[in-house]
């Protein structure tokens, strides 16, 4: 049952109605033109939060999208990187070839380009192979060297490539000069099985006027490295059989456990 004060104001309610209705037509449409504006704010607020609620509920996305999202992103910025280590590697490629080719221009032997494109893991410091062959007009024995100095020789040839055994290895011997006032000489050879860019220099004479630093040459004796190629620098130098001649260890020029291009030197 409705209680007293239920009945109360709905007598009020219905009094209301009943004056409102009895008003003159032009009070009446003021009266109804003021409760619109009270409660017409109300109302568009009512609008507004049922938009922006709308809105919040539409930037909400599934946890499972935000993952996927989030990996493709993942994807994307190691693709990039990628992307952008494989321009460095080209321009700095372009760069050396580029200084290749220049040097190449200003030296006095015929060269020819090649990729080094295997090294054998049990013959790592030893012996390299290049993308030149028969068909390229490499024959056995042919100098092979880089800008900075002699690597080795052609050691053997098959119709698209060829090995090159390289400096330090037993069998590839270079007769070498020093360079200073006696200009010594004598025959460059293996240092040891660990010794990568040290080689040892023979059969000095007990004569010989060596420093450390001095640079060494090869001498165009023995009928395969034309004269005036550098091989490296005097590291030390030791009496050998008693005094009777001397010893020098000479480090490389040329850096062979970077090589990516060397030059085939033809007669």
């Amino acid at each position: 049952m409705l209680k007293r004060s239920h009945y109360i104001t709905l007598g009020l309610v219905v009094l209301l109605a009943l004056v409102v209705l009895n008003l003159p037509g032009q009070t009446a449409a003021r009266l109804k033109l003021a409760l619109g504006s009270l409660f017409l704010p109300l109302f568009g607020l009512a609008g507004s939060t049922q938009q922006v609620v709308g809105a919040a509920a539409d930037a909400i996305l599934p946890r499972r999208e935000l993952v996927k999202q989030n990996a493709q992103l993942r994807q994307e910025e190691q693709r990039l990187r990628l992307q952008a280590l494989q321009a460095a590697e080209i321009a700095g490629e372009n760069a050396r070839l580029r200084q290749l080719v220049g040097w190449r221009a200003q030296t006095p032997w015929k060269l020819k380009l090649a990729k080094v494109v295997l090294r054998e893991p049990a013959n790592w410091w030893r012996s390299i192979q290049i993308d030149l062959g028969s068909r390229d007009g490499l024959q056995v024995n042919l100098p092979v060297l880089t800008t900075e100095g002699l690597v080795g020789r052609v050691a053997s040839v098959s119709l698209t490539r060829s090995q090159v055994v390289l400096l330090g290895d037993p069998n590839c011997k270079v007769a070498a000069r020093v360079e200073n006032e006696t200009r010594d000489t004598g025959v460059i050879s293996a240092d040891g099985p660990l010794a990568a860019q040290l080689v040892r220099m023979d059969y000095l004479s007990r004569g010989a006027e060596l420093k450390p630093a001095q640079r060494v040459f090869t001498s165009g004796e023995g009928g395969i490295f034309p004269k005036g190629i550098p091989i490296g620098q005097i590291v030390d130098v030791q009496p050998v059989d008693y005094g009777l001649r001397y010893e020098a260890r000479v480090r490389l020029a040329a850096n062979l456990n970077a090589l990516e291009e060397v030059w085939v030197m033809f007669p």
